[in-house]
């Protein structure tokens, strides 16, 4: 499959990105990444592997419509883990539901 990243010409295959990705350890998924394999990288070390360019000439997105286009699963960035909430007591609730009393 013909595809451009970073305003050049690739000519990829899966099984070509299957052969590129087979002996790199994974990094660490902080942002979107795309599973290649039994193994999930991060998108922009499977652009640097695939096109031999440095992550900062291409964009993430150019590389997940390539790998999506090739059938690779693409994960979008994982959400910031949200602080547990602390649950109200019965009283609490209630307190809360009638509002605070006016001052005088």
């Amino acid at each position: 499959m013909r595809c451009v990243i970073a305003r050049f010409p690739f000519e990829l295959t899966k099984s070509g990105v299957l052969e590129s990705m087979k002996d790199i350890k994974p990094e660490a998924c902080t942002g979107e990444s795309v599973t290649i394999g039994r193994r999930r990288y991060p998108v922009k070390q499977v652009g640097q592997v695939i096109t031999h360019q440095d992550r900062r000439d291409f964009t993430v997105g150019e590389v997940v419509r390539a790998m999506t286009r090739l059938g690779f699963t693409c994960h979008p960035r994982p959400e910031a883990e949200a602080a547990p909430v602390r649950a109200l007591s019965p009283l609490q609730h209630a307190s809360a539901m009638l509002g605070t009393p006016l001052s005088a």
